[in-house]
């Protein structure tokens, strides 16, 4: 077998393997063999038809087939008699029977990339200090009273924020009515920014049953294309206008929230605890997010091509997933395919160097899954998901949906030891979230 190496880029190698005529013809003639016994044509015989009209008939399918078995059978022993490492299963092209008898078939390889690991104990990363304020539970206190407030129809007064109204609207763009943008009986809840707030703030003032237009600019980058870069009017009816009867914040108002809890001060607590958890949770997600920006800056090298190539599609197919959820694709996003992937090539390196690092570290640091982690792991699905565990290792059975889980459960066993060995520096604990602003859309 002849095998020749060129260097296409620093991890990329093309591999043109030459298979001997000998193993080339054996390997076709037991094909047309197979073919001749049971090839079934018009005429003939069963196991009488010519071999001349077993070729013409199925040369095609024949050398198809070859083709693929002969890579199979050689490409790992060209590799290795190269000494080359890959990282992905190669992209195999211009599959050649010669007329010499040969065969030739090129593989593009994707090389494990070498580097030094470099400093990675003692590193010094900011973990920022977890509280809850007293501001953030009398937030939360004054939502639920919000949302759980009754609604009373006023007609005696306009619309005020924090009143819920009732609309018609229909969006005009050069005088033509935008389908896409109309509603009948829609309950805008005024103030609390689920919608355009500039659209909130123009039905403020407006009274029971009057009609008005109001003109909106919208921005090129608007996240509905039907909106985008267009000045809209608007024709809006008020037909109600509700007033919210908020409940006195007291012992009987926790026992309305949930009957575990007797008094304000319980359910205060119970937020506390709830809060302190979800912040401790994310706290410990940015934490090992800032040791893998903290290793990156201790480790540049190249990293394989189509590994990124993998890693951005992930990312492009899971923001699709999270689309469809919501009922829209990319098109109705203003977005397409090339733009993301442009936009998270860089954030898929860093994964994928990442990972390198992580792995490296874990031969260093002989870190590997046990059957102990895998019980824990099945476990903790089981619990996410209220399954029995042994359903959730019947979804694991296959190996193709095993592998990814046991990478991930590594991943988190070299982070907890990194975590470990880190330097920590306390930062500043987060500030309150602010409020989030959404489109009209």
């Amino acid at each position: 077998m002849d095998v020749v190496v060129e260097k296409i880029a620093e991890l990329t190698r093309k591999v043109t393997v030459t298979v001997p005529e000998e193993l080339t013809q054996k390997n076709l003639k037991k094909a047309y063999d197979k073919l001749q016994r049971d090839a079934k044509i018009k005429g003939f015989r069963r196991g009488k038809v010519p071999r001349s009209l077993i070729v013409k008939t199925y040369k095609s399918q024949v050398e198809g087939e070859t083709s693929e078995q002969l890579v199979q059978d050689t490409y790992f022993s060209a590799i290795e008699q190269e000494k080359i490492e890959p990282v992905v299963h190669p992209e195999i092209s211009e599959p050649t029977f010669n007329e010499d008898g040969s065969f030739t078939y090129v593989a593009m390889v994707e090389l494990k990339p070498e580097f030094e690991l470099g400093e990675y104990k003692g590193i010094e990363v900011e973990k920022p200090v977890v509280e809850v304020s007293d501001e953030e539970i009398m937030t939360e206190l004054e939502s639920m009273r919000t949302n759980m407030a009754p609604l009373r129809s006023v007609t005696d007064r306009p619309v005020a924020m924090g009143d819920v109204v009732v609309v018609d609207f229909q969006g005009f763009y050069n005088d033509k009515a935008l389908k896409e943008v109309r509603n009948e009986d829609m309950s805008v809840d005024i103030g609390a920014g689920k919608l355009n707030p500039e659209f909130e703030e123009k039905l403020v003032g407006m009274e029971k049953g009057q009609e008005a237009t109001h003109d909106m600019e919208f921005p090129p980058k608007h996240p509905n294309p039907v909106l985008a870069g267009k000045n809209v009017e608007f024709r809006v009816k008020i037909k109600d206008i509700k007033e919210r009867v908020l409940p006195e914040m007291d012992d009987e108002f926790a026992k309305d929230v949930g009957s575990e809890y007797e008094t304000l001060d319980a359910l205060k607590d119970a937020l506390c605890a709830k809060n302190m958890k979800e912040k401790e949770e994310k706290a410990e997600g940015d934490y090992s997010d800032r040791i893998m920006h903290k290793l990156l800056e201790n480790h540049d090298f190249p990293v394989p091509v189509r590994l990124v190539r993998f890693e951005v599609e992930q990312m492009v197919k899971n923001i699709e997933q999270q689309l469809e959820q919501s009922g829209m694709d990319l098109e109705a996003a203003g977005m397409n395919r090339e733009q993301l992937a442009e936009q998270h090539q860089e954030t898929a390196e860093k994964r994928v160097r990442g990972d390198f690092v992580l792995k490296r570290i874990a031969e260093v640091e002989d870190i590997k899954v046990k059957d102990e982690d895998l019980e824990r792991g099945f476990a903790r699905i089981g619990s996410q998901y209220n399954m029995p565990v042994d359903q959730v290792k019947q979804y694991f059975q296959n190996r193709d949906d095993l592998l990814p889980f046991m990478n991930e459960l590594l991943n988190e066993k070299i982070l907890a030891f990194l975590r470990s060995e880190v330097k920590v520096v306390d930062a500043p604990a987060d500030p309150m979230p602010a409020a989030s602003e959404s489109a009209e859309g």
